[in-house]
């Protein structure tokens, strides 16, 4: 019947579709692998920034900009004016070994007062003629006055007598240094004695001398370095630097002369042998100087020159010629961390300077002895 027919080509149709329809998937355990992670962070997110230091293990490579990080300018050098001396005193055997002011008249002490042979005498001259030939009031040379000094039977009295190294003042009261290489080797040597205030007459007393013990063995090494400072003489040693004088160490002694004890003082290189007078606030400047023949005291570094450097012809010659300071305190003589003030070099003649004091707010005044030849020179360096 047609409604049979009807019916039964419905059934076939789904049978057809049936067969051709792929079979089902099996399931199993080790087909499938794991699901792949799905990563927290969104397409549209920022990637992470870079690590800003290596790890520990590993050493950044070395950079320009590393380098010149670390790299010390070179400092400025100041110039030396030379102001020029008459005789006796401009002779190079005048061999100036300190530098002191006695009110507003400069005391020069050569190391032996009687180089000149006509007599005994330290020599000195009124500030108010050193400026007047700085300002360009007066002409050079300037003529030192000649000042009797007398210290009978002191020589006598010290084995191996080498000579006066420093002077200072308190008062009308003179302190001297000498220096010694007698039998026993080297040896320092306090004394005092007075100035006429009308600079007539200095007079030293034989019966004030006071041994100053050496702090090595090196020889025509003594406390070449002398100042006052309040109640206080103190002496420093002419080595303080680290190869050769372990524990440096400044001498104190009482006006009147007595021995005070010792105090510890910072490493130095190179020689001490002057000093300006110490200011309120406790500081002073030594003169540090390295000859190129004194082997004994070239360092393997200098720490002073590897923090400010060294000026531009500080690094064309060997010797070194500068000022630093220093500071004087109950405990200790320390570096005060001011740069050196390094003075420009003319050439490879080194300048063996031997007397330094300050001349107001002008800057210095220094000395050398015979080595190159006898030199007043000025400093110009203004006070901070």
């Amino acid at each position: 019947m047609i409604w049979q027919k009807l019916f039964a080509w419905p059934l076939l149709l789904v049978w057809v579709l049936a067969a051709c329809a792929p079979p089902p998937a099996v399931a199993t355990r080790t087909a499938v692998p794991p699901p792949t992670a799905v990563p927290t962070t969104t397409a549209t997110a920022p990637p992470s920034p870079l690590p800003t230091r290596l790890p520990a293990t590993q050493t950044p490579p070395a950079t320009a900009t590393a380098v010149s990080a670390t790299a010390v300018p070179v400092p400025a050098e100041h110039p030396v004016t030379t102001i020029p001396l008459q005789n006796p005193l401009a002779r190079a055997d005048a061999e100036i070994s300190g530098l002191a002011w006695y009110s507003d008249t400069l005391i020069m002490l050569p190391q032996y007062p009687t180089f000149a042979g006509q007599g005994s005498f330290l020599y000195a001259l009124p500030k108010s003629a050193i400026l007047d030939y700085l300002d360009g009031r007066s002409p050079g040379p300037l003529t030192p006055q000649a000042i009797p000094f007398a210290a009978p039977g002191l020589a006598d009295k010290i084995p191996g007598f080498q000579g006066y190294e420093a002077i200072a003042f308190a008062g009308d009261e003179v302190y001297l240094t000498v220096e010694a290489d007698g039998r026993n080797g080297p040896m320092g040597y306090l004394v005092r004695g007075a100035i006429a205030p009308d600079l007539s007459q200095i007079t030293v007393d034989a019966d004030s001398l006071l041994e100053i013990a050496p702090q090595s063995n090196r020889g025509n090494t003594s406390d070449e370095t002398l100042l006052v400072a309040g109640e206080q003489v103190v002496t420093l040693y002419e080595v303080n630097g680290a190869a050769l004088n372990q524990h440096p160490a400044a001498h104190l002694f009482t006006l009147d002369g007595g021995a005070a004890g010792t105090l510890p003082m910072a490493a130095l290189e190179y020689r001490v042998t002057d000093a300006t007078a110490v200011d309120e606030n406790g500081r002073f400047w030594v003169i540090n100087y390295f000859f190129p023949g004194d082997t004994d005291l070239r360092p393997l570094s200098d720490p002073l020159s590897q923090q400010f450097g060294q000026g531009t012809t500080h690094q064309q010659h060997e010797q070194v010629e500068r000022l630093v300071e220093l500071q004087l305190g109950a405990a200790a003589l320390t570096l005060t961390g001011a740069p050196p003030i390094q003075l420009q070099l003319p050439d490879d003649e080194a300048r063996n300077w031997e007397g330094l004091v300050r001349l107001d707010e002008r800057g210095f005044l220094l000395a050398t002895d015979k080595f190159p030849t006898t030199i007043l020179g000025f400093v110009p360096v203004s006070r901070d």
